[in-house]
């Protein structure tokens, strides 16, 4: 198979009929499980973006390399339902080679983790980010034919449920239970389309415009873990960065007051549901296969691990409840 980089980027894209050799090549933060290329020219804007087989982390982490068609599915599926512009098009497929080209955001775009660990994040992009995933939940919901489609969960497994809660839980024995419970429901609950990497890096960010990125580990399944993996995301950086800990709980709660007045028959067990999850996200990227990369210090470690802990085992009732307690510590 062709291994997509930087620079057999430009003959790939000549075999293709672009004008290869005018164009610029910039490699892109594509996480730990993809090769993403940015592709300029006079005429030509786009992204590359190729799976791999083998995830950049230290431990053996796999998973298939097809997953990256239902990426494509998945952009093609919800974009006409979207405001223009909050997700990438799809310019081609290449089946061959496990990649697909897409539209990039336009140019100055910031990722929000980026702006969020500058000080800088406003509400009204948490407000997007909440109506975007609200719109995606409402318009999937209780859908038999996307259940057909994305129904398959082999992928969330082996990028979330298996580095996630199954390693943490091998590193936590007396919470083996718990993650268990989170497992199968998470395998059980079929409910609507779940993104399953809803996270700041995946947002990237033009003014009052807002991208949504990283549509590989998408499937149907239970929404309150995208509630609850954006939500972990900031409380995770009030922990960073303690001097920014308010702005981030207003963050949160603006992201899931957009989503709870969007969805009010849903909101009830969603929080319900993203509590349960928030604990285990919490520890999970302390103790998981992926943990964040800013958190280096012991100190801090150890904190996020009793907090992680004390949610699990003592849940609040709610969202709001759980900045509530870290605002106390």
């Amino acid at each position: 198979m062709f291994e997509l980089d930087h620079t057999n980027a430009g003959p790939y894209l000549s075999a293709r009929g672009y004008d290869g050799a005018s164009l610029r090549v910039t490699p892109l933060g594509g996480g730990v499980s993809n090769t993403v290329l940015l592709v300029e020219g006079e005429e030509t804007r786009l992204v590359l973006k190729q799976s791999l087989a083998k995830l950049r982390v230290e431990m053996d982490w796999f998973s298939e390399r097809e997953r990256i068609f239902r990426e494509c599915a998945a952009l093609r599926e919800i974009g006409p339902f979207l405001e223009a512009g909050s997700v990438p098009e799809v310019i081609f497929e290449d089946r061959e080679n496990c990649l697909f080209a897409m539209s990039a955001a336009p140019p100055g775009a910031q990722s929000w983790k980026s702006i969020l660990m500058g000080g800088a994040a406003r509400e009204c992009t948490a407000v997007a980010i909440g109506r975007m995933l609200a719109s995606m939940i409402g318009l999937s919901r209780s859908n038999r034919r996307l259940e057909a489609a994305f129904g398959d969960q082999t992928v969330f497994g082996q990028l979330r449920l298996d580095p996630y809660y199954a390693t943490t839980a091998s590193r936590h024995p007396d919470l083996s239970a718990h993650f268990s419970r989170l497992i199968e429901h998470c395998n059980e609950e079929r409910f609507s389309l779940v993104h399953g990497d809803w996270s700041p890096k995946n947002f990237l960010v033009n003014g009052d415009s807002v991208m949504a990125i990283d549509f590989e580990v998408i499937h149907y399944g239970d929404p309150s873990f995208d509630v609850a993996f954006f939500v972990n995301h900031l409380l995770l950086k009030s922990f960073h960065l303690p001097r920014w800990a308010d702005c981030f709980a207003r963050l949160a709660q603006r992201f899931w007051s957009t989503i709870a007045e969007a969805l009010p028959g849903e909101a009830g067990w969603l929080e319900e549901g993203a509590v349960r999850h928030l604990g285990g996200l919490l520890l999970a990227r302390i103790d998981g296969k992926s943990p964040a990369e800013y958190i280096r210090e012991e100190e801090v470690k150890r904190q996020v691990r009793a907090f992680a802990r004390e949610l699990i085992l003592d849940p609040p009732g709610t969202l709001a409840g759980v900045f509530e307690r870290r605002a106390r510590r």
